[in-house]
């Protein structure tokens, strides 16, 4: 069962700014249950370029994997990307984005955005692709909390400072 009092913090940012680290650890740290990024799960499983309905087809996972493992979540929920980056990344990418998404936007709540910001060294993958733009997507991110009025804060650091970083941001912002 759904945890009434359940608070779902969201980790967007550009790619290689520990995102999933951060996730992970909080959950640890909170004792709790955290939502991996969908993306590269999907993306491990095809065997092609990504496309334009791809994005939808990973918003929909990612939103139907956080439901699921929010009713295993205690206190808090951390959830490793969420449909903001899913728009950001369709509109950046192909110039628009599915309604699918922009009606979740709308009615999907988190308590709290943990924006990472770019300080991390760029760790190559092979599912990241934009090494050198980190700074403009984090002020689309940005740019995109503020449009919907999101409850957010930034989060810096190297190491272990920025779980610490986090750690306090979250209490103040949530107590």
């Amino acid at each position: 069962m759904l945890n009434p009092l359940l608070k779902r913090i969201a980790i967007i940012g550009p790619e290689s700014t520990g995102k999933s680290t951060l996730a992970q650890q909080l959950a640890d740290y909170y004792n709790t249950t955290w939502v991996p990024e969908y993306a590269r799960e999907y993306l491990a499983k095809i065997d092609r370029e990504y496309d334009y309905e791809d994005v939808l087809k990973i918003a929909q996972g990612q939103l139907g994997n956080e439901n699921r493992l929010a009713l295993f979540a205690e206190n808090y929920l951390f959830v490793d990307t969420e449909l903001i980056i899913n728009k950001v990344w369709c509109e950046f990418k192909w110039h628009t984005c599915h309604q699918w998404i922009l009606d979740r936007l709308m009615d999907h709540h988190y308590d709290l955005y943990l924006l990472t910001y770019f300080d991390l060294p760029w760790q190559y993958d092979p599912l990241r692709e934009n090494p050198h733009i980190r700074e403009e997507l984090f002020e689309i991110y940005r740019n995109q909390l503020e449009i919907y009025g999101a409850n957010y804060r930034i989060v810096k650091g190297i190491g272990e400072e920025r779980l610490l970083n986090a750690r306090s941001l979250i209490e103040s912002a949530l107590g």
